[in-house]
């Protein structure tokens, strides 16, 4: 069986490897979550029909019900969760909203959320997985935490919405939230059609507002608190940044290739944000 660490190191070997210098609870904790968030993430992105999908959710839902009534997981997963539940004092709210906003995704063929949704799906997916890391590594910052959760959550999600733009409208998703798109002029309705839009760049560029006000405010935060414990954080920031700043470059009517950061790029990176 996959060990929660060989999770992270095989689908983020850098963050895995910033990682190394927090003690290994605190460090298997942070593992627990990126591991539930990654499995989520399999199922939303998988082939199965959208009821097959609220199946795995609702059995995901039984299973949180099992680790705060104190009953026996069923999972492997399941049974880090309730260990680090109980170490670390993480709420069942918070993974209940991470679930809530996979149920969200899942239930239709079709995603194209409202300002309101939009914002409920980006606290679950984002927000939540961050405030649960930020919990186990600088518990004393409850504040801080919330604010740079909120922050960097944003930031990160909206920068991947901008750069999947293409590929999640062939999956008939569209993640900008729909006041944005009408704002901007877009007027097609099928997610899957409105790459074709004249309209979609000015869309994307409004929703990048966000993302940079996010940033800036979680560099500020971050600047604030202890380096070693919050390297992955940091790493999080400056990668994605980056790839924010190529699409910003570049403007955004450009949709294609999906901006990436090659090996030297990457290696600079974690060079700056371990030794800077």
């Amino acid at each position: 069986m996959q060990s929660l660490g060989d999770i992270v190191r095989r689908s983020q070997p850098s963050l895995f490897w910033c990682m190394r210098g927090i003690k290994k609870a605190n460090r298997e904790a942070v593992f627990t979550v990126f591991a539930f968030c990654r499995h989520l993430d399999s199922i939303l992105r998988s082939d199965m029909t959208p009821e097959d999908k609220k199946d795995w959710l609702n059995t995901w839902r039984e299973e949180l019900d099992n680790i705060y009534d104190k009953k026996v997981p069923t999972t492997n997963i399941g049974r880090k969760i309730y260990k680090n539940c109980i170490r670390f004092d993480l709420p069942k709210s918070a993974w209940s909203k991470i679930l809530q906003a996979a149920f969200l995704d899942a239930c239709d063929t079709q995603f194209s959320p409202s300002a309101e949704v939009f914002e409920q799906y980006v606290d679950g997916m984002a927000v939540m997985p961050l405030h649960l890391l930020l919990m186990i590594v600088t518990p004393e910052h409850p504040r801080a935490n919330q604010e740079l959760a909120k922050s960097l959550g944003y930031a990160v999600f909206i920068t991947s919405t901008l750069r999947d733009v293409k590929g999640d409208s062939k999956r008939n998703r569209m993640y900008i939230p729909q006041e944005i798109l009408k704002q901007a002029g877009v007027k097609i309705e099928e997610p899957r059609d409105m790459i074709e839009d004249k309209n979609l760049p000015q869309a994307r560029e409004i929703l990048s507002k966000q993302a940079e006000s996010g940033f800036n405010k979680a560099e500020r935060l971050l600047s604030k608190m202890e380096k070693k414990r919050t390297l992955p954080l940091r790493l999080m920031l400056n990668k994605t940044r980056a790839l924010f700043d190529i699409m910003q470059k570049r403007g955004w009517e450009v949709i294609s290739p999906k901006p990436k950061l090659n090996l030297p790029k990457r290696i600079y990176i974690l060079y700056r944000t371990i030794f800077k």
